[in-house]
């Protein structure tokens, strides 16, 4: 995971802001429209007000007359309205850019997540995926869109005026611009420390979000472990932090104002005191005066917004580095580009070229370890699977039970050797061809939020009302949905939390069913479904697996009896293999724990009828 304070705390570097190029490119027009059109043009005119004031002091004041006024109201009227329509569109032009550019760079970002491998979600927490894909692009959106401008601006407004005020009177000219190194000083040092303030806090307000979603989501493991007081003491830290965090980029900036404001008002001074003597003397006229006051009034705001948006930018950089790092992570696992022109890839498969798999599996000379592990899980491992075959995998957990299905799916691929689906390595056909004959079902089923319909017509999504009913009815579910209020059109909530973790076993066995794979996969899949449920379920399993190559991840030894071959796992190592009779009859490790949880479980029924 990557440090964000030394992310902040990197030099400006060109290179990271290029990789925009290919999402700003589509919008380039509309940019140059916006900073060439827009911007300078605004600047320009905002530089031509005060010469406006000169030209009426000149015209009407000292004159005493008003002959002509009407013309330069109309001229004034018509400057200021073009300025508007200009503002307007400007706005509009930014905001379409904002939006577009964070839509293109939520979708990119999204898109590639699906990608990625299984492991990098094994080794990236959910809130940092959920950052870069939400609150970065967003940063990065509205800086290239509305701070690139104020840049743009503020640079020819502070430029035009200074060419202005030189042109007209240099020595007045250069009061002003004696003024300005003090205020860039003090404007460098109090942004500087306020934008480390800024980082701070929004620091802050990750980990403080980061507690509220604990909070809401664990509130009921709270309340079961009564740890109420002690959630509230952790929490009150972090937002005590964000408070004097918070009083002190408020603090600094309530010096900040009052010291530009101090050396805005010692340059407006300056002008009217050498001004004003020369006004008397006749070397400047009071309209000419008039124009220098009004530049010298308005262009510290710019040369503070510089310096903000210089900060914004140098923030940004950070914003940039971690999404296009993300953009830049490379799947683990990948089609060759063979492959890839012959099947297509995840958003454009080419289906009319897959292969039906029949689901023989043959593990060949398999050596394996995880890309972050040092020592071989697997080594020399050789193993059959005929098509409709049954394979049990037990052990105690945490034993390494996961491993073969990883690799038999295609999750994670072999370090040395090869894996065989129908005869063929599968890296010679694409990963979606293998993962769309996969019927999954974990322990802890993910369901999206929807309707229970919804969430079984996921296993194939142009399944009608019938089919889904039918895979319903397969897993002993259709009772039990049509008991609900609304039925199969009932919410399942956030995650399915308006479900029991029973419900949602059956509601996504109901849905790997009707995707009708070749390879099936159950994954401690009835260790959360009472005893009454798993043994309604029971005939439907062997039903269903009928014909089917399966993977049968379990912790009830009595649920994979009837399997053709059972695989022992021990510390990550197949030690035992054969059927149910034989490994009984071996008086090894699998009898050892057949026993035990025989024993455990008759306890448990003598303890339960008592």
């Amino acid at each position: 995971m990557p440090n964000y304070d030394e992310d902040e705390k990197r030099p400006f570097n060109l290179k990271v802001w290029l990789k925009l190029g290919p999402f700003l490119r589509p919008y380039r027009y509309r940019i140059l429209f916006a900073i060439i059109l827009l911007q300078l043009v605004c600047a320009a005119i905002d530089i031509c007000y005060p010469l406006f004031q000169t030209y009426a002091i000149k015209t009407f004041i000292e004159p005493g007359t008003t002959e002509g006024l009407g013309p330069f109201a109309l001229l004034y009227a018509g400057v200021l309205a073009i300025q508007t329509i200009i503002v307007i569109v400007f706005c509009r032009s930014a905001a379409v850019v904002e939006m577009k550019l964070g839509r293109d760079l939520k979708r990119t970002v999204f898109n590639h997540l699906q990608t990625l491998s299984f492991s990098y979600y094994n080794v990236t927490p959910v809130g940092y995926m959920i950052a870069r894909c939400m609150s970065d692009t967003n940063r990065i959106g509205g800086v290239m869109a509305w701070r690139m401008m104020d840049l743009i601006w503020s640079l020819a407004y502070v430029v035009g005026v200074f060419i202005a005020m030189f042109l007209v009177n240099w020595k007045l000219a250069l009061l002003v611009l004696a003024v300005v190194p003090f205020i860039a000083i003090f404007t460098v040092l109090f942004q500087k420390r306020i934008l480390d303030l800024n980082r701070r806090i929004r620091r802050i307000n990750s980990t403080m979000t980061g507690a509220f979603n604990e909070g809401i989501t664990g509130a009921r493991t709270s309340k079961t472990l009564v740890i109420e007081e002690k959630n509230s003491r952790e929490f009150g830290v972090i937002t005590k932090d964000m408070y004097h965090s918070s009083v002190r980029a408020v603090t600094l900036n309530a010096l900040y104002v009052p010291i530009v404001l101090f050396f805005s008002s010692l340059a407006v001074a300056l002008v009217l005191y050498r001004g004003g003597y020369m006004t008397i003397t006749g070397v400047v006229d009071v309209a000419i005066l008039s124009a220098f006051v009004s530049w010298a009034i308005n262009i510290f705001e710019p040369i503070q917004q510089l310096a903000r948006v210089v900060a914004d930018f140098v923030s940004t950089q950070a914003n940039i580095e971690r999404v296009t790092e993300m953009l830049e992570t490379k799947p683990t696992i990948t089609d060759t580009p063979e492959v890839l022109e012959k099947y297509g890839d995840t958003f454009s498969p080419k289906r009319e070229n897959w292969e039906e798999i029949k689901g023989d599996i043959e593990f060949r000379n398999v050596w394996f370890k995880y890309p972050d592990g040092e020592d071989y899980i697997l080594t020399d491992f050789n193993l059959k699977i005929k098509a409709g075959t049954t394979v049990a995998i037990v052990g105690e957990t945490g034993a390494g039970k996961s491993t073969l299905v990883n690799l038999a799916c295609r999750f994670f691929e072999p370090t040395q050797g090869e894996i065989l689906i129908d005869g063929v390595d599968y890296r010679e056909r694409s990963q979606l061809w293998l993962h769309s004959s996969l019927g999954y079902v974990l322990q802890n089923p993910h369901l999206f939020s929807g309707t229970i319909r919804e969430n079984i017509r996921y296993g194939r999504l142009d399944a009608t009302d019938a089919e889904v009913e039918e895979a319903a009815k397969i897993v002993s579910a259709h009772d039990l949905i049509l008991s609900m209020e609304k039925g199969y059109d009932s919410d399942v909530g956030e995650g399915g939390d308006r479900l029991s973790t029973g419900e949602k076993q059956l509601i996504s066995f109901a849905r790997a069913v009707l995707a009708d794979p070749r390879i099936f996969v159950l994954d401690e899949a009835t260790s959360s479904i009472d005893t009454k449920t798993e043994q309604m379920i029971q005939d439907a399993i062997a039903h269903l697996l009928k014909n089917r190559t399966s993977f049968l991840i379990a912790h009830r030894l009595s649920t994979i009896r009837k399997a053709d071959v059972i695989l022992v796992v021990r510390d990550g190592k197949i030690i035992e293999r054969g059927t149910h009779r034989e490994l009984l009859a071996q008086q090894g490790y699998y009898a050892t724990l057949y026993r035990n949880q025989y024993e455990q479980e008759a306890q448990e029924q003598i303890f339960s009828e008592h």
